[in-house]
Formats: C-alpha cells, structure tokens, sequence
C-alpha cells in the first residue's frame, strides 16, 4: 500500500485531508503528484458534467475534475485547490478540483472500513472506504476511481455524468 509504514504492529498511512462542501475526504500523501494554488479553469464545451476545465500544466493541458459537480453540489464558480494526480494503473495525469486541503493526518491502517451498504452506487463507484477517526469519519479518495477516462465510462443516475443521450 502506497505511504504506508510500520509503527510497531500497527501499519500507519499518512493521507492530506480535503474538504468538499461539509464533508471530510483523505487521499494518501504518495498519490498527489503536486497541490496548486487557485487556479482559473478554461472551460471545455460538451464535456461531461464532471468536467470543470482545463489548465495549462508544465507544457501540456490538463482536465481537470469538479469533486464538487461529482457530489452534486453546486460549483463554486472558481477553484480554491487543485490537487496533480496520476492514476499509476493507467499513467493518467489529471486535476482534481477541491474546497479546501488541509492538514496531513496519520491512521492506522486498520481503521479503514469498506464502503457500507447505505451509499449510492454512485458514491460507492467513486468512494474507496473510509476510516475511523476520534472525532468522525474521513471518505478515502484514489486516483483510480476518480481518473476523467474512468468516471466517463460510469453512467449512474446522480452522480452529474453525462452519457452518449444525456445526463445520467
């Protein structure tokens, strides 16, 4: 498991806390290629709904996913964060457009719980778990689940994609 080590017994992962509206999300230090600023996103006509835009990044263009238009909240109107991510399976590099990065927070491996049952099938097509802390619950992301190329391919009703004959 990436950003993953030994204390003891216990196997710690270190994640960076995001914030998407009200919810709580972590995602493993070792998958964020790089946290930008406040960026402007050019937006690309016709794309799918999950679509927030485009920016230019080190010579090159990249599409960006809203989390907020994927949870069906309202954009914002301007990006506040932007995470690089690079799925490692399929060597896409992508922006994942945030609320809020936060601190960086260190679990135990064994807090982490798998999707329970009460979600959607689109929460569950994009939420990887979630673990148990102190105060509350934080929703694992990975950059596999969360890549333009997948999420295009997912035609769930709620989740703000847009299919071949609509929104799903």
């Amino acid at each position: 498991m990436n950003g993953t080590k030994e204390k003891g017994d216990a196997e710690i992962i270190s994640l960076c806390s995001l914030r998407v509206g009200d919810a709580a999300f972590g995602m493993d230090t070792q998958q964020i290629h790089e946290v930008l600023g406040a960026s402007v996103l050019q937006p690309v006509p016709l794309s799918h709904d999950f679509v927030g835009g485009v920016i230019p990044y080190r010579g090159d263009v990249l599409l960006v996913v809203c989390t907020r238009r994927l949870l069906g909240l309202e954009p914002l109107g301007k990006v506040l964060n932007l995470l690089v991510l690079r799925d490692e399976v399929e060597n896409e590099l992508f922006g994942l457009a945030v609320d809020a990065v936060d601190d960086v927070l260190t679990v135990d491996a064994a807090s982490f719980e798998a999707n329970p049952c009460t979600l959607t099938a689109a929460q569950k097509a994009i939420f990887a778990g979630a673990y148990k802390l102190r105060d509350g619950v934080i929703v694992r992301l990975e950059p596999e689940l969360l890549r333009p190329s997948r999420l295009a391919e997912i035609q769930f009703p709620g989740l703000g994609i847009r299919t071949a004959a609509g929104v799903a």
